[in-house]
């Protein structure tokens, strides 16, 4: 599919948020997508999907086209920069959303300087509210402001947006414009405010701009300080935790996959799915990483959050694969006909069918992250302890059902391989829970359903002409969610069989250090013809495999040619295109948590083994 240059590539973005919601920035200054007040929350910029009824925040230095573009992270913080270079000025500006603000109300800053010369700067902030489809009246809003009104707040999501700005602001068919010019070391600022409710908020003063600042740089490296990461890749390792923390919900505790929907995983193709939900697996696993650096206190906010949702479900299923930041349950998916899509990928889809599918690993990944919680955060307690043992026993009686699997297969329901091997690491650390911690337990049956699941994995998902593990019984087709398998303790990764199944991974699945969840075959593997990237997420569970196995050195080369695919300022997408290209939501919280703890475990193993640095 030919480049379309009225959308730049997925990667050429960083993200800034504030707990509550993010907004992705171009390396040309724009600011493309946001969704506010909420991360679930419609669309107030979206030109990222739609260049022309997307909406977007605009600032141009006028530097001539070719001037240099570049973006940074302050160390160690959420504070983007992003720089405009050229023989004639060099242009700087600072996005942030600040830290300790207002409750229920968003606020996006943004400081423009003119580092050298003086600069002139083109600014258009053109909301689309309500994914683009609701339309908004403009007005002038004080000396200093512009205020977007849409005419439907509740399709909008949101009754009121303000844009103030330091520099005089004008209303040209519903957007806020200016030209300004700014000289050497000068600078200005604007103020995005999101709300509910009209109401007074901060001037664009250069004030509240250096407190927000100072305020915002503080709350992350303070943050971030407390990682006791100290390794070969802290830097790739510390801004995967600073990404992964800006997708934890602040009011409620919850954690989404990534802050973006409809971005394609096959340019032109039709998987553009919506990621703005917690899914109970990849919060799980994020925890997990954010545990091995030291970080444990989102981790039981989020546990307490999850008990919340399996004492809803009933008598039913006691959990289902993802859920609304606030809990809810439904979550239905649909298709947003007038966005023309990233690049005219269609359809563009807001909700998420997969909700109501049936997906046993996530059992697995709950209670892995519950014994890793009670080893190095708080110790079990007795009500939650009553809850899981209720989610352990329905895993007993039910581990043998077809279901969707961790890649949420929509061709129906089979029996995974990565499903089973999760149910046997449900119970399993149930069982090492209740007798690290003596607690009540029906220890005769778990020890017996633990035993057969394993055997079960061995006895039905072994291909012996393919001599691997497979992605469902009788089948010959190899998924890289095998890789899990010694990641958690089920195999180790010198047994045989698992050796041989690493040659079968290497053989079909990996091109060079990336790997393919599983071949496509015309659609018969998973129900949609178009081929997609290399999943990132896998790649680094090979190359922690090959740590595990003792393979260090072929581990560390592997690893780092993987973080050599990461954008300009580490951030990863959930696949890779032919090219590298990043495709899929972005950034994706479980490719950055894989990142992690492959990471760690290469750093442990390459010290224990006395090599360098």
């Amino acid at each position: 599919m030919p480049a379309d240059s009225r959308y730049l590539p997925i990667e050429d973005h960083g993200i800034i948020g504030d707990l509550n919601t993010v907004a992705l920035v171009g390396l040309d200054g724009a600011i493309d997508f946001f969704c506010a007040p909420r991360f679930d929350s419609p669309s107030v910029f979206a030109s990222l999907l739609d260049a022309e009824r997307g909406g977007a925040f605009r600032i141009d230095p006028q530097l001539g086209d070719d001037a240099r573009r570049k973006q940074l992270y302050l160390p160690e913080t959420n504070v983007l920069l992003t720089r405009t270079l050229s023989a004639d000025g060099v242009a700087e500006i600072s996005d942030f959303m600040p830290m300790g603000e207002t409750e229920g109300v968003r606020r996006l800053v943004r400081r423009v300087k003119a580092v050298r010369s003086s600069v002139k700067f083109r600014l258009r902030c053109s909301p689309r509210f309500g994914y683009g489809a609701v339309h908004h009246r403009a007005e002038q809003d004080g000396e200093d402001g512009v205020a977007f009104v849409p005419d439907d707040a509740e399709a909008a999501g949101l009754a009121f947006l303000r844009l103030r700005g330091s520099v005089p602001l004008r209303i040209e068919n519903g957007d806020a414009v200016a030209e300004f010019e700014l000289a050497h070391e000068k600078s200005a600022t604007f103020i995005l405010e999101a709300s509910s409710r009209p109401g007074a908020g901060p001037h664009a003063s250069q004030r509240y701009a250096a407190d927000a600042f100072k305020r915002t740089v503080n709350f992350w490296r303070t943050w971030i300080g407390r990682s006791t990461y100290k390794g070969r890749w802290r830097d790739e390792v510390n801004r995967s935790a600073l990404v992964m923390r800006l997708l934890v919900s602040q009011e409620h505790g919850s954690l989404i996959a990534a802050p973006t929907f409809g971005l394609p995983e096959s340019m032109g193709g039709a998987r553009n799915w919506d990621y703005r939900y917690t899914w109970v697996r990849d919060a799980a696993f994020t925890l997990y990483s954010l545990i091995r650096l030291g970080l444990t206190d989102e981790t039981g906010r989020f546990i307490h959050w999850i008990a919340d949702r399996v004492a809803e479900e009933g008598d039913g299923v006691p959990l289902q694969p993802l859920y609304g930041l606030d809990g809810r349950h439904l979550l239905p998916e649909s298709e947003l006909t007038h966005l023309e899509g990233y690049r005219g990928s269609r359809p563009v889809r807001v909700g998420n069918g997969a909700a109501v599918q049936l997906q046993m690993d996530i059992f697995g990944a709950l209670m892995d992250s519950v014994y890793l919680y009670d080893k190095y955060g708080e110790p079990m307690s007795y009500d939650l302890w009553n809850t899981l043992t209720g989610v352990v026993d329905w895993v007993c009686e039910n581990w043998r059902r077809p279901d969707h699997g961790l890649w949420e297969i929509r061709r129906g329901e089979q029996a995974y391989l990565s499903s089973r091997v999760m149910c046997w690491v449900a119970v399993d650390r149930a069982i090492r829970l209740a007798q690290h911690r003596s607690l009540p337990a029906p220890m005769v049956r778990w020890l017996e359903v633990r035993n057969t699941i394993y055997r079960s994995v061995f006895d039905e998902f072994w291909n012996p002409r393919k001599r691997a593990f497979v992605q469902t019984p009788g089948s010959d087709v190899m998924d890289a969610s095998c890789l899990l398998m010694p990641l958690l303790r089920f195999i180790s990764p010198n047994d045989p069989r698992w050796v041989q199944t690493m040659n079968a991974v290497r053989r079909e699945l990996v091109e060079d250090s990336l790997v393919r969840r599983y071949a496509i075959r015309g659609g018969e593997t998973d129900g949609f013809t178009d081929e997609e990237g290399t999943f990132t997420i896998c790649s680094f569970w090979y190359a922690e495999c090959l740590s595990r196995g003792g393979d260090l050195q072929q581990a560390r080369f592997v690893f780092e040619k993987i973080l050599s695919y990461a954008n300009h300022v580490g951030l990863f997408a959930e696949e890779l295109g032919p090219s590298g290209e990043h495709l899929g939501n972005f950034p994706q919280a479980f490719t950055h948590l894989s990142l992690i703890s492959a990471a760690y475990d290469i750093d442990r193993r390459l010290d224990s083994a006395g090599w360098g640095a």
